[in-house]
């Protein structure tokens, strides 16, 4: 007996819907915990049993809304099991993403270097001091 061909990227067409379905079910919880929240990604393990749910904040602790977040991922699991035509529905993780703060900080460091650059740029074709 042949098992079913793997259909190509279902992995990632998975992880696109939850993460659609995630970012819009968030927006109904009340949990004060949760402030402004993005989905950054969603990466499915192959068996589908898990899947970790990236995030970022705009308003709010990053901490306390992963710990929101998380305490609400029954509820969340549950809402996407009505939402997805798929046998298994992943457990979700919500991890907080590091990425834009690392690049807000990335910026601030080229802003920073080309302004001291520029100054000293300044300096040697200045007048220069007797």
């Amino acid at each position: 007996m042949k098992h079913k061909r793997a259909i190509p990227n279902r992995s990632l067409r998975v992880a696109d819907q939850i993460q659609r379905d995630v970012a819009e079910l968030i927006r109904e919880l009340k949990d004060p915990r949760i402030g402004m929240v993005t989905i950054q990604a969603v990466e499915v393990t192959p068996d589908y049993a898990h899947a970790k749910v990236f995030f970022s904040v705009l308003i709010g602790d990053p901490a306390e809304c992963a710990a929101a977040l998380n305490e609400a991922a029954g509820y969340l699991r549950n809402s996407l099991f009505k939402r997805l035509q798929i046998h298994t529905v992943p457990t979700l993780h919500f991890q907080f993403d590091r990425t834009t703060e690392r690049a807000a900080d990335l910026n601030a460091l080229i802003h920073q270097a080309n302004a001291t650059r520029a100054k000293d740029a300044d300096d040697q074709t200045g007048t220069p001091e007797a």
